[in-house]
């Protein structure tokens, strides 16, 4: 049961590469908290790594509407921008259904399924193989 003067949170999970980012959305005034750390300090300032994280709030209007809380694990920082974008988008998505056909139409609800590709026995790297010499 929740109590009445506990807010509603939404949560989505994201993923790109190997990180993996834990998403809640609970109303609030807008501030962006990535494991403990207010999200410019823990992005390093960097403008395009905000403006990715929080770009599904932006596209629908809704910057200063909800705190976002986020557990982010793995990765460098773009894996975890894309994946908080992704876990964000799902979020919202949750809260109103019809937020889906806008965040979609943006892209922002794709997983990019691309990661490392392996090693294969007999070579350095994943394609390099050995130099070949004929003689």
């Amino acid at each position: 049961m929740l109590s009445k003067n506990q807010p509603i949170s939404y949560s989505g999970t994201g993923r790109r590469k190997t990180s993996i980012a834990r998403v809640r959305l609970i109303p609030g005034s807008g501030k962006l908290i990535i494991n403990g750390l207010p999200g410019e300090s823990y992005l390093q300032f960097s403008p395009n790594y905000l403006r990715i994280s929080c770009a599904p709030l932006t596209i629908l209007g809704l910057n200063k509407e909800y705190d976002i809380y986020v557990k982010a694990e793995g990765g460098g920082l773009t894996g975890q921008a894309d994946a908080i974008r992704l876990g964000l988008a799902r979020a919202l998505c949750s809260i109103n259904p019809e937020n889906r056909m806008a965040l979609k139409s943006e892209g922002f609800l794709t997983r990019d399924a691309r990661v490392k590709e392996r090693k294969k026995y007999g070579l350095r790297k994943a394609r390099k193989a050995p130099q070949y010499s004929k003689r």
